[in-house]
């Protein structure tokens, strides 16, 4: 049976605010998360991803508040991420309403908090963020970085990937940061090898600007494709992007 592709709109958050920038610089305001959440889900929205975008770089915990009340207008699965340190926090995150968990620097830091994580709430709940650039100092060609891409770790992204997988990671969220915010499509090669690598869903992110960018990303191997900016500009619906998809013999619910 196939699976129908999920799309998903990424509300990245800073201070209570949806925003966006380009390669993760430059922030501005794209609204109220729980608005733009909402409205994201009666456009058929598959799925929500909530990022506070600058919880690792402040040292301080998701914003457990805008979370919940979020989470009270969208009844669509909610993945929540940023400053997620413990499983302590995981629960707290779940008790407000988020469906699954994205782990990213803490994860780097502390490879054990993957095990820790799916072993107490499920494989399904450990979605492992991978904010990636390109680095030829790596056997891939890609790093992975933390604290909201500003540090590159040298580590290598693929090899990163099946070591994750094996702790317990159940899906991968994979932004590339030399493509994000340009609008100028996903990073193909990128998803193509870390799906060659996973044996879990590999989300792509990064870089779609137009409807012709999603099918692609499909192609090389993702079983969603997240974006955020063409989604607050109104640039396109989500409703649109399936079509897209559906025309280009891809399935979508």
């Amino acid at each position: 049976m196939t699976l129908a592709v999920r799309v998903i709109p990424c509300l990245d958050v800073a201070d209570g605010r949806v925003v966006k920038g380009v390669r993760f610089q430059g922030l501005v305001d794209a609204g109220d998360p729980v608005e733009a959440a909402a409205r994201y889900a009666e456009q058929g929205a598959d799925e929500i991803t909530f990022l506070d975008v600058t919880a690792t770089v402040e040292g301080r915990g998701t914003m457990l508040d805008t979370v919940r009340r979020t989470a009270e207008q969208v009844f669509v699965p909610l993945t929540v991420g940023g400053g997620v340190r413990r499983v302590e926090d995981v629960d707290r995150l779940l008790q407000s309403g988020a469906d699954k968990i994205g782990v990213n620097s803490a994860a780097i830091a502390r490879p054990a908090l993957l095990t820790e994580i799916a072993e107490r709430f499920g494989a399904q709940v450990c979605v492992l963020s991978l904010d990636v650039l390109h680095d030829p100092r790596c056997p891939s060609g890609f790093a992975v970085t933390t604290h909201g891409g500003r540090t590159n770790t040298g580590i290598d992204a693929i090899e990163w990937v099946r070591t994750a997988i094996g702790l317990g990671a159940g899906e991968l969220l994979v932004n590339s940061i030399d493509a994000d915010g340009t609008k100028a499509g996903y990073d193909l090669r990128l998803v193509a090898d870390v799906r060659a690598a996973s044996s879990v869903p590999v989300i792509a992110s990064g870089g779609a600007g137009d409807l012709e960018h999603f099918a692609p990303a499909v192609a090389a191997g993702a079983d969603a494709v997240l974006a955020a900016s063409v989604f607050h500009s109104g640039r396109f619906t989500i409703g649109q992007v399936k079509a897209a998809l559906a025309e280009a013999g891809v399935v979508v619910r």
